[in-house]
């Protein structure tokens, strides 16, 4: 089996890595929800280690992130364990979640899981976050967003890129509050909230 290969991963890894270096120096424990090819915990566990850097995807995705881990062989990435938002969740607490390019990729119920079993994963002073496209007041922020997000819809119309401000609301009621909202290339953003109830 070859392992599997996003290009997007090798565009993105660096920008998101600046915001990362921020938002998890005094972090410890992250779980990534959605790790796709396990291309980014690679490069940022490799750049990041004080962070255990724990994947987690659905079972078919597992095999291929075991290949970009163990042929990395950081002492930082722990195998990765299956995780289905809509399934069971494992049981240890976090400190930190990421997730990258997985909300509009989602069932808008599934982002809802998502939220909804968040306290239930992380630590009291948690902070989660996740980057990809978000539309700003209903519009899109971009021609090109406006082109992807037809895109996703014309795969599968469960797919579109997500309301920043239906995110936050789902945050607020998690027990998360926005902290930072960064712009990335591509006119992707990275949205930061800081767990506080």
């Amino acid at each position: 089996m070859d392992k599997p290969s996003a290009p997007a991963c090798e565009r993105n890894r660096d920008p998101i890595l600046d915001v990362l270096r921020t938002h998890l120096a005094d972090r410890r424990q992250v779980l990534e929800i959605g790790s796709g090819t396990g291309q980014h915990a690679v490069h940022f566990a490799a750049a990041l280690p004080h962070l255990s850097w724990q994947c987690s995807d659905r079972v078919e995705n597992l095999p291929g992130i075991g290949l970009w881990l163990d042929e990395a062989g950081l002492p930082n990435t722990p195998p990765p364990i299956p995780l289905d938002v809509s399934g069971t969740w494992p049981p240890h607490r976090y400190d930190a979640v990421f997730s990258a390019n997985t909300l509009h990729i989602m069932s808008w119920d599934e982002v809802e899981q998502l939220f909804d079993h968040l306290a239930e994963v992380t630590t009291e002073d948690a902070r989660l976050l996740i980057y990809g496209p978000f539309n700003y007041g209903g519009r899109y922020s971009s021609d090109s967003n406006a082109a992807f997000d037809q895109w996703l819809q014309a795969r599968g119309t469960h797919m579109r890129i997500r309301d920043a401000e239906a995110i936050d609301a789902l945050a607020e009621v998690a027990g998360f509050d926005l902290i930072d909202d960064i712009a990335m290339p591509a006119n992707n953003r990275t949205r930061v909230w800081q767990r506080v109830r």
